[in-house]
């Protein structure tokens, strides 16, 4: 009987957390290293495989229920990614393909290259993943952007008009009740983070230059992108 099974295309950080919060979900986990990837050695011990773009992949059929499982497209090059992602869909016309990417114009490119769902690669994608997977109410948001058929968006918003919030920091705000989004994380000007409840973002008054990582319905994020700045 083929497996069902979450398939990571690429082996790096990204790939590292994933494997980590999906784990949970599919007992059956295969990464697959481009081989001109260096190595991971946080990696090496699970089950990973090594290719090149020359592959057919018609093999995958053979061994994986790829109608029921999963595959995220994680390479860092952008191109490699987009070709890698063609390559997936013109193979398999059912396989639910989610994929990583850098900015905009990479996440356009990768969605009518066949993706079902295309995230974007920022800074903290991989610890917000990590952490928030103890916050139930962002856990489920985050299972529908991934797994379901969902309008819901991840979004990089950066804060110009810092009056709006009078001060505030960003604990005391309802997100979700005033402005129909939730925020994540706030990425600083030195390219930290912090997630959104931890000890220094709640004394953390937000200010212009703070990048908020937000989820939400896109026509909430494009409303609150007015209020409070530019992506």
């Amino acid at each position: 009987m083929n497996k069902v099974s979450a398939l990571i295309f690429g082996c790096n950080g990204y790939t590292h957390e994933i494997v980590k919060n999906i784990k949970h979900k599919y007992e059956n986990i295969i990464v697959f290293k481009h081989k001109d990837e260096s190595r991971n050695l946080e990696l090496e011990r699970s089950n990973v495989e090594i290719f090149d773009f020359t592959e057919s992949w018609s093999f995958l059929k053979d061994i994986y229920d790829l109608d029921n499982s999963i595959s995220f497209c994680v390479l860092e090059d952008d191109a490699e990614n987009i070709f890698l992602t063609i390559s997936l869909r013109s193979t398999f016309e059912e396989l639910n393909i989610i994929a990583l990417s850098k900015n905009k114009e990479s996440a356009t490119k990768l969605t009518m290259a066949g993706a079902n769902k295309v995230i974007p690669m920022v800074q903290t994608t991989a610890s917000i993943i990590s952490d928030i997977l103890d916050k139930p109410i962002v856990t489920d948001v985050l299972h529908s952007i991934l797994y379901e058929k969902s309008d819901l968006k991840i979004a990089e918003i950066e804060i110009t008009n810092e009056s709006f919030f009078n001060g505030k920091y960003p604990s005391d705000i309802e997100w979700s009740k005033k402005y129909g989004v939730i925020i994540v994380s706030i990425i600083h000007e030195d390219l930290s983070s912090e997630f959104i409840y931890s000890s220094k973002a709640k004394h953390h008054a937000i200010k212009d230059g703070d990048i908020f990582v937000v989820i939400g319905y896109e026509a909430d994020i494009k409303e609150f992108k007015r209020f409070i700045g530019r992506n």
